[in-house]
């Protein structure tokens, strides 16, 4: 897994998916076993902990999706992409930008992400 288009797909699959069971598989097979996660509101450690956080986070949005905004790009063993969350149908209600580092092995070792638009965050 090294294409930008394909990681930042994967990933935000991860946050689309509703079911925790397959979304842990997934994480598990997709993030390496140290990965981190941060952004200004959360932070999470290892495929479970992170599993629990897009948990928490999809709680506070139900029936809201996560959506890629524009083009994947990368550079060596990063990869940066921006997303939109809206309800299903609806208008956007946020967005971000993320940067996920790369393992050794193509899995996700550390995202930082970043709230677009967001008070305080312009």
């Amino acid at each position: 897994m090294t294409d930008p288009k394909t990681i930042a797909d994967r990933y935000l699959a991860a946050w689309n998916e509703p079911d925790d069971h397959a979304r842990r598989q997934q994480l598990g097979r997709d993030w390496s076993p140290e990965a981190r996660y941060a952004d200004p509101l959360m932070a999470g450690t290892g495929p479970d902990g992170i599993a629990t956080m897009i948990e928490a986070a999809r709680s506070q949005f139900p029936g809201h999706g996560f959506t890629l905004a524009g083009d994947p790009d990368g550079h060596g063993a990063f990869v940066r992409f921006s997303w939109t969350l809206a309800p299903q149908g609806g208008a956007p209600v946020g967005g971000g930008t993320d940067i996920v580092r790369l393992d050794d092995q193509g899995r996700i070792a550390e995202v930082i992400g970043f709230l677009d638009g967001a008070p305080g965050h312009a």
